[in-house]
């Protein structure tokens, strides 16, 4: 009986999450449409040249040419492998270091002076000295978007690793757990949140760095094809070119969203089974 009764009880709320989730997707194309037309009419009346405001059909006319000569797949592809690398490489070396930094104050306090340093200084400031040292190619645009996706995650890490509680530690303690079984039914688990939170920053951030040495010096890309777009005058092809990297940008982060549900279904009673 009891078990029937909370299960009546959970199906409003399901439905009434169902209808928020319905209500939240609908106000998306929604707010699209409403920026278009928007757009649109200041185009069209504000009176301003197409070099500097184009159409919204002028742009997608643009795209459609992009897309049929195969430009805009070949420098987007361009694009996405150095950001992936980037975002690979910066995850990868913040989370080994965070987690020494967490597990030594020592360590900590000898290596924060210079990290906090390499931060105060501008990615852009660098970039340049960067394409010099690693050459036009992709390997400066992923080393480029790896330092600027480094830091959120590194901090995130600490501050993850940091949060478990202390009496679960002495709990695995008194359970005689080796150090691996510490680390990966405890530590892991118990930073995931924070550690996901830094990864969705990183997400969006790794997209910024790929086109900041793109646009300091490459020979593809789509910070490569805003530059061309803004030598030749060709405000659509830069419109394009940016419409497509904030693609990439939400794609990136709404990934980052879905692994976090998966990891974290445990963390929504909703999603529990009675």
């Amino acid at each position: 009986m009891e078990q029937k009764k909370s299960r009546h009880a959970q199906q409003p709320s399901r439905k009434a999450r169902g209808l928020r989730n319905s209500l939240h997707l609908l106000m998306i194309p929604i707010a699209i449409i409403f920026a278009l037309l928007v757009w649109g009419s200041a185009s069209r009346w504000s009176g301003l040249p197409a070099f500097i405001l184009p159409s919204p059909a002028a742009v997608l006319h643009r795209s459609v040419q992009a897309l049929q000569d195969g430009t805009l797949i070949r420098h987007t592809l361009a694009t996405l492998i150095e950001v992936l690398g980037g975002l690979s490489l910066g995850m990868i070396s913040a989370i080994i270091i965070g987690y020494g930094l967490a597990k030594s104050r020592t360590v900590e306090r000898f290596l924060s002076p210079y990290i906090v340093a390499s931060q105060s200084i501008p990615i852009v400031a660098i970039a340049p000295l960067l394409v010099i040292w690693f050459g036009p190619g992709r390997l400066s645009k992923i080393i480029i978007s790896a330092l600027i996706v480094f830091f959120p995650i590194l901090i995130n890490t600490i501050v993850g690793i940091r949060s478990v509680p202390e009496d679960l530690r002495d709990l695995m303690r008194s359970l005689r757990a080796t150090r691996w079984q510490v680390f990966s039914q405890l530590e892991v688990p118990a930073a995931m949140p924070v550690l996901l939170g830094g990864l969705k920053v990183g997400a969006t951030l790794s997209v910024i760095g790929a086109v900041v040495g793109e646009l300091v010096g490459a020979n593809e890309g789509l910070g490569f094809l805003i530059n061309i777009g803004r030598g030749v005058y060709d405000t659509t092809l830069v419109y394009v070119s940016v419409f497509v990297l904030v693609a990439l940008a939400m794609s990136l982060f709404s990934l980052v969203v879905l692994i976090e549900r998966h990891l974290l279904a445990w963390r929504d009673p909703g999603n529990s089974k009675l």
